[in-house]
């Protein structure tokens, strides 16, 4: 099985398009990347979940200063984040 191009450069697999989504919601990616991510969103519906739920995320935190967050809390995202990462 051939897997799909998005211009002259491979689709994105999930993983990648995760790593991507920050700077999605930011508006910080290339026009290329941006594009990459929209075409893989309209056709994973995990991601595009996914994204939804940070959109939710971001809309009912807002901004939090790294400062705010105790450091026990600040730990656990650490952990969890180490976790993804390795997986």
């Amino acid at each position: 099985m051939r897997v799909p191009f998005v211009g002259r450069r491979r689709a994105l697999v999930c993983r990648e398009a995760v790593q991507l989504m920050a700077g999605y919601l930011d508006g910080a990616l290339s026009p290329r990347d941006r594009a990459r991510v929209e075409a893989h969103l309209s056709d994973c519906p995990h991601c595009h979940e996914y994204l939804a739920q940070l959109r939710v995320t971001i809309d009912v935190l807002g901004r939090v200063e790294v400062d705010d967050v105790p450091a026990e809390v600040l730990d656990e995202f650490v952990a969890l984040y180490r976790r993804w990462n390795a997986g």
